[in-house]
């Protein structure tokens, strides 16, 4: 049996298909060919839990495995899509993973550490801790490879990575922050595409802030071919005009807007 691909899929004027998230048996007897017996267990009791938040996904024929490797761009509501959403697109390939960069804190987390820990996540050790002593753990996380690097290295490797440009938690429901140029420089250096995906809050009320629970709609994009020859150390200008590509389309399919295209003109790193 193959991944879900939830009943059939309803074509849209746009172009894009939808997969209505997977039923209980469908999670439970779907084949996982890329995991081992525990991650396949891990993943569908993940899975069942984000059946209950996830309303839909749109486009899921753009991170297929034979897509690989691609750089999966998308903007960051709520704390729960780094658990919910990567388990989703996890099931959806089989088993096949898309290695996202994710904050340190998470690891802290019982329960979260050791799922994170079996996803190969990157992780990011940017931000400090609450409390600040747990800092003191941090060392436990670092790697010899920086963040960037490893994922650079999954790149060159075929492997897929997802990245929240926004860097933290944006609750606003009309506007992207600004957002890092991590993604834009991996792209333009490995020539790996963006995938751009919004995530939507459709129940969520007119100028309200998005709410921790809210539930989800994942709106994914086709792939954007970074410009021109790959590039051993792209120039900011350059890494500048493809982040502003990259999240004027993360605004086009999260239904928000994005207004760092000013700032973005002539500001370093």
């Amino acid at each position: 049996m193959h991944a879900p691909e939830v009943s059939q899929p309803i074509p849209m004027g746009s172009g894009q298909q939808v997969w209505r998230v997977p039923g209980l048996s469908e999670i439970l007897s779907c084949a996982l060919p890329h995991l081992a017996l525990g991650d396949r267990l891990l993943l569908r009791a993940v899975a069942l839990l984000a059946r209950h938040h996830v309303l839909s996904i749109h486009g899921l024929q753009h991170i297929r495995t034979a897509q690989d490797p691609f750089i999966l761009a998308a903007n960051h509501g709520t704390r729960r899509e780094s658990l919910l959403v990567p388990a989703l697109l996890l099931l959806h390939r089989g088993g096949r993973r898309v290695h996202f960069l994710a904050d340190w804190n998470f690891r802290l987390i019982p329960g979260i550490g050791l799922i994170y820990g079996r996803a190969q996540v990157v992780t990011v050790l940017r931000k400090s801790a609450k409390p600040r002593f747990l800092n003191a753990l941090k060392p436990l996380y670092a790697r010899a490879q920086c963040p960037f690097e490893q994922a650079r290295a999954h790149l060159h490797a075929g492997r897929s990575i997802g990245i929240f440009p926004e860097g933290a938690v944006n609750r606003d429901p009309n506007r992207l922050s600004r957002g890092r140029r991590g993604a834009a420089r991996l792209s333009l250096e490995t020539g790996a595409p963006v995938v751009p995906m919004g995530i939507r809050f459709p129940n969520v009320a007119r100028g309200e802030p998005i709410p921790p629970d809210a539930a989800m709609e994942l709106h994914i994009g086709a792939p954007l071919m970074p410009p021109g020859p790959v590039m051993a150390q792209a120039p900011l200008p350059a890494v500048a005009d493809w982040h502003a590509a990259i999240m004027t389309a993360i605004a086009r399919y999260s239904g928000k807007t994005w207004m760092g295209a000013q700032e973005e003109a002539g500001h370093d790193r």
